[in-house]
């Protein structure tokens, strides 16, 4: 099969499923449902399973719950995936598990507060869980050369997509007599279903191409003892690497900064700043079209002075930013914060998951095993981050020094950056074609 057929439908991927990032985590979902858990009587304070909480901390910790989940399981079920070469099978379950629980978003509507925190739940972990396996394919489909802007085209192609169906949806909800709907909020529930079905339509172009088993490995009865045993031996490899703990500390710390702000700007700019919905979604548009270039911008950065300068202006940038957001108080000062946040947050998702791909062995098939390090990494850094974002705000009452504090968490990373010294190898390793 051609090679660059086999890379255009990975990167179709992120096309399917990175409208659920925009759509359901970053924007519309968010603003439903602060709107929806609101009352008069109560504030924003909410009963869930009869515990007492502010709705906005409730949300964050619905997050932090769902990676949570994943970090503990993602590293089995990549084992197994290695062991039996099941790495498609596994993504295509955990895609059809969250493009069914955005279908199910569709009945929320605040009275039902626990259905829709479960379904949000059982969304995050589906996408989470395709997340790890979809990455492992990278270093099977193309040359090591060819990986900081094969990642950068994925989430080039995940911001078009999600941009695209967040204008459709924001049309919606500001024109719902247009689209036959009562009002803003049905079409917001409408968005969700839309989502759902966009996910597993656009997945279909990947899950045709990919290849399925491409080391031809056969699926043993003892799978699960095979499993724990494969990711038992990479663990060790990985924990030999001083270059790989290096990376991944970096990486957890000021990840922990990137996913919380990723997750929780639409509900800054609504509490904070008392932003309406429409300019809080064009907030989000600003940080995807700008997140395109730059993207690409540091992956050329990279090609001329290597990934770990172009991770290292990226993360200082993102220590201004956290400062920034302290300080912001209208809503032009907040756009031109999101414009900046764009062209960094492309840029160091994109670039970490090719500089980690630079880091795995040449000589191994186990990437699926390799990457659940990675991601569970990042969904490490999720729960802490998004956790301390929630728990400070709930100690202080001001969502400001939850911001401000994330400040550490990138000088922290910048400290295991400099210490990285990434090693220079063959370019042109042979992709699976």
């Amino acid at each position: 099969m051609n090679k660059k057929k086999i890379q255009n439908a990975w990167a179709m991927y992120d096309w399917a499923n990175s409208v659920y990032s925009l759509v359901i985590t970053s924007t519309i979902f968010p603003i439903y449902f602060n709107s929806v858990t609101k009352s008069e009587d109560r504030g924003d304070l909410v009963s869930f399973f009869g515990i007492e909480v502010v709705n906005t901390v409730l949300y964050s910790y619905s997050i932090s719950f769902s990676f949570l989940i994943i970090a503990f399981i993602s590293p089995l079920l990549s084992g197994i995936a290695d062991s039996g070469g099941k790495k498609l099978t596994f993504m295509k379950f955990f895609a059809y598990l969250g493009s069914l629980a955005c279908i199910g978003l569709f009945f929320f509507d605040g009275d039902n507060l626990e259905f829709g925190i479960i379904c949000a739940v059982l969304a995050s972990i589906g996408y989470a869980g395709s997340i790890v396996f979809y990455n492992a394919f990278l270093p099977e489909i193309a040359t090591e050369k060819e990986f900081d802007f094969l990642s950068a085209k994925g989430f080039s192609l995940g911001y078009i997509g999600s941009v695209i169906l967040l204008v459709l949806n924001l049309a919606m909800i500001e024109l719902p007599e247009v689209f036959g709907l009562a009002d803003g909020g049905q079409a917001a529930r409408w968005s969700f279903l839309i989502t759902g079905l966009w996910w597993a339509g656009f997945s279909q172009i990947t899950f045709r191409y990919l290849p399925n088993n491409p080391y031809k490995k056969k699926v043993s009865k003892e799978i699960l003892l095979v499993g724990y045993k494969e990711i038992r031996k990479v663990f060790y490899k990985v924990k030999a690497s001083p270059v790989m703990n290096r990376f991944l500390a970096a990486f957890l710390f000021y990840s922990m900064g990137v996913q919380t702000v990723m997750y929780l700007a639409a509900t800054f700019g609504d509490k904070e700043l008392g932003l309406p919905g429409d300019k809080l979604i064009i907030t989000i548009l600003i940080i995807q079209i700008v997140a395109i270039g730059g993207s690409y911008l540091f992956a050329y950065v990279s090609k001329l002075y290597g990934n770990k300068v172009s991770l290292v202006i990226m993360v200082f940038v993102w220590v201004f930013i956290c400062a920034g957001a302290y300080f912001v108080e209208t809503a032009n000062q907040f756009f031109a914060l999101a414009f900046v946040v764009g062209m960094v947050m492309g840029g160091i998702q994109s670039l970490s998951r090719s500089t980690y791909s630079k880091l795995i062995p040449v000589d191994t098939t186990d990437h699926a095993s390799y990457f659940s390090f990675f991601d569970v990494t990042e969904k490490v850094a999720i729960v802490l981050g998004t956790f301390c974002y929630g728990f400070i705000e709930q100690l202080t009452g001001n969502m400001r020094n939850s911001s401000l504090a994330l400040g550490l968490f990138f000088f922290v990373g910048l400290g295991f950056l400099i210490l990285l010294k990434i090693p220079k190898r063959d370019l042109e390793q042979p992709a699976l074609n």
